[in-house]
């Protein structure tokens, strides 16, 4: 898979230490992204999905793992891979996107690999980033439209649950 880099132990992407892969690509350009230098699809490092695995366990202390970008649904078969071993390592599974769970659905009728994500994430934070909504009073969010969703209750509902 492509990817713009990992954070071993981070504190800041999801509830405590993660591991988190920023994934390559996004045909978003969000005015005000935090990562820019992750747009580029042809950007990035080519790596193994076994490689970045390898990363994830090196860490005994790793409570979860983070997908954020770019725009991890891009890359669904991998994220789908490394969301997999984190799940056999006991860890839970948070994802940032740009598209909206509902857009997500969507695009998951034509490619099914984002289904398989979806069923593999507990957190989905969702929604493009608008600088005109950026705030930093929200745990987890840029922008006020975006939501933090509870992703095993929105497929069993059928409709974006949020987490309160």
């Amino acid at each position: 898979m492509r990817i713009a880099g990992f954070e071993q132990d981070s504190i800041v992407d999801g509830p405590g230490l993660r591991f988190t892969v920023f994934v390559q690509g996004c045909g978003m350009h969000c005015e005000g992204c935090h990562n820019p230098s992750t747009w580029n699809i042809d950007g990035g490092t080519e790596m193994p999905v076994d490689d970045v695995i390898l990363e994830m366990v090196k860490s005994p202390l790793t409570d979860g793992l983070t997908l954020s970008g770019g725009e991890p649904f891009l890359q669904a078969g991998g994220c789908v891979e490394l969301a997999e071993a984190a799940r056999s390592m006991g860890l839970n599974v948070w994802a940032w996107s740009g598209f909206s769970f509902e857009e997500l659905l969507v695009r998951s009728q034509a490619e099914p690999d984002i289904m398989k994500l979806l069923s593999l994430v507990d957190v989905l934070v969702d929604g493009a980033f608008v600088q005109e909504l950026r705030t930093l009073d929200l745990k987890w969010r840029g922008s006020r439209n975006q939501r933090v969703i509870n992703v095993p209750e929105s497929l069993a509902s059928g409709q974006a649950v949020e987490l309160q």
